[in-house]
């Protein structure tokens, strides 16, 4: 009786110890943008939503990197779109911070969120510097003038950045210029104050054209 109990804890041991090893593999394979390795291992029974520590799945992992033919292969075995890490990130905001277009669109078509309560989607394209990103989800019907918890529009982030190009497409899209953040500054007096004058000015033109 002994030995087949020890026997039997031998292969659980042993299971557990395979198990914790695929973890690893999945991860790594994922980082390193390994979609055939990925395919296999969820072929023979890992998670299609296997996370790291932070909560940050395989399809974030292949979203973050650029990696459409992986993303490809993650949605195919179902993947979620709309899982969240511990930061509060979704597979498409961390494509759009990245700038990865093709990413961001196949997660779109894929049932990605595109508006939500927080950080968005659109505020990482900003806060990344991706005009096409921004565009695309602008098109997509993106909020251009949703508040991130610190209080910042995508306007206000693109005038704390000095980036002229992400402030114009921003206007042209309708985004309020008058809106203040917490503190009760606009989007110009977050330029003035960080010496963005190029931006400043851009802003004092509108408000006077309106």
């Amino acid at each position: 009786m002994l030995r087949k109990i020890l026997l039997l804890f031998g292969l659980i041991s042993s299971i557990g110890t395979a198990q914790g090893g695929a973890y690893e593999d999945i991860l790594a394979a994922a980082g390193r943008g390994d979609s055939s390795v990925v395919a296999n291992l969820i072929q023979r029974g890992m998670d299609p939503n296997t996370a790291d520590p932070t909560g940050t799945t395989l399809l974030m992992i292949a979203s973050r990197t650029g990696n459409l033919p992986l993303v490809e292969t993650l949605l195919a075995q179902r993947a979620g779109v709309n899982r969240r890490n511990q930061f509060g990130d979704t597979a498409l905001m961390v494509a759009a911070l990245k700038g990865h277009l093709g990413v961001a669109k196949r997660l779109i078509e894929a049932g990605a969120e595109v508006e939500h309560e927080g950080w968005t989607a659109l505020h990482y394209s900003v806060f990344g510097g991706s005009r096409e990103v921004s565009a695309m989800l602008i098109e997509q019907g993106a909020d251009v003038d949703a508040r991130a918890p610190n209080g910042m529009t995508a306007l206000m982030l693109a005038a704390r950045l000095a980036n002229l190009d992400l402030v114009r497409l921003l206007v042209e899209a309708d985004a309020d210029w008058g809106l203040t953040d917490y503190d009760g500054v606009t989007a110009r007096g977050i330029a003035l104050r960080l010496g963005h004058t190029e931006v400043a000015d851009y802003l004092k033109d509108i408000e006077a054209a309106r």
